[in-house]
């Protein structure tokens, strides 16, 4: 179905007051987040998106409230990839733990805007020409294989090309200075290691978006299901850092149900014009998928101790 102009405008006004809350009145002031304040958040996160899809549910049918559930889990099981990345960048960089969530906080707003101008983008490519439905699910299929290869981690963060290109178009301090961006010495203003942070929170949500934004319109061709789905799944993003960051080691198995998401989803794609799956059958799949790789890995995961035998 059409969603009207002004529940684009009611969504957008909602994530805006969200965001505001967020960092005007519960973290006015930088410190390190907790895990029982992150798990505190995600539950709030989550309660929320299954509060709009029973809004969906009363005003736009059964349908498309699967629709949106069905991407917000596909969103939420990849953001967890996120997590992993994030926290080896932030290892790397060495950033103070009470500026992880600055940081984390203007990514989110930074993937919000991409996502809209890509999911507007990418709705109207196949509308257009529909047989890149097809290419979007050879380009799941092709990701799926890369996350079982595993992340590659051969470059440190400060060599990548875009920190090397930040630092010639402008001066970067050698020092974080609290969680500012950018201070002022000798009379100009200088960025520092926190805004080269925040740039490559910003090109690894870029290249993770290439990924799941065709996954879920392998769900819903709708712009504004394709958007909402992945606005909740950003918007739970931090606290579900905050709450895994210290639990990532624990997660062997959690690229296998990644890798088996991503590679169903690319499936359902270049299978859509001739064995279309059902929605429920989607979203039972893919939350098993998810599932089942986390259950797994904090059951089976080696200890330490049997990691060095």
């Amino acid at each position: 179905m059409e969603f009207s102009p002004w529940t684009w405008i009611a969504f957008v006004s909602f994530l805006a007051g969200m965001l505001a809350l967020d960092l005007g009145v519960f973290h006015r002031k930088a410190h390190v987040v907790r895990f029982q304040e992150a798990i505190t958040w995600s539950i709030v996160w989550i309660a929320l998106a299954l509060g709009f899809s029973w809004l969906l549910y009363q005003n736009s049918g059964s349908r498309t409230a699967m629709e949106f559930l069905t991407g917000y889990v596909i969103e939420k099981a990849l953001s967890i990839d996120n997590v992993f990345v994030f926290a080896m960048l932030f290892t790397a960089m060495k950033v103070p733990r009470h500026c992880e969530h600055k940081v984390l906080f203007w990514g989110v707003f930074g993937a919000l805007a991409m996502r809209v101008v890509m999911i507007v983008a990418g709705v109207a490519m196949i509308q257009r020409f529909h047989w890149l439905v097809h290419v979007f699910g050879g380009i799941l299929l092709i990701s799926a294989w890369r996350m079982l290869k595993g992340p590659d981690v051969s470059k440190e963060p400060g060599d990548h090309w875009l920190v090397r290109l930040s630092r010639r178009v402008i001066p970067v301090t050698d020092d974080y200075s609290g969680d500012r961006f950018f201070v002022k010495q000798a009379g100009r203003w200088s960025a520092t290691p926190l805004l080269l942070v925040l740039i490559l929170v910003e090109w690894s949500d870029l290249v993770f978006a290439v990924d799941s934004i065709p996954a879920v319109m392998a769900v819903s061709r709708d712009p504004f299901i394709v958007f909402t789905s992945n606005a909740f799944a950003i918007l739970g993003l931090r606290s579900l850092y905050f709450a895994l960051s210290g639990l990532m080691e624990k997660f062997v198995y959690l690229k296998y149900g990644l890798a088996g998401v991503l590679g169903f989803v690319g499936v359902k794609m270049m299978l859509m014009d001739v064995a279309p799956i059902p929605i429920s059958i989607s979203l039972l799949v893919v939350a098993g998928m998810a599932t089942a790789s986390i259950v797994a890995s904090l059951i089976f995961a080696p200890t330490p101790q049997t990691a060095e035998l």
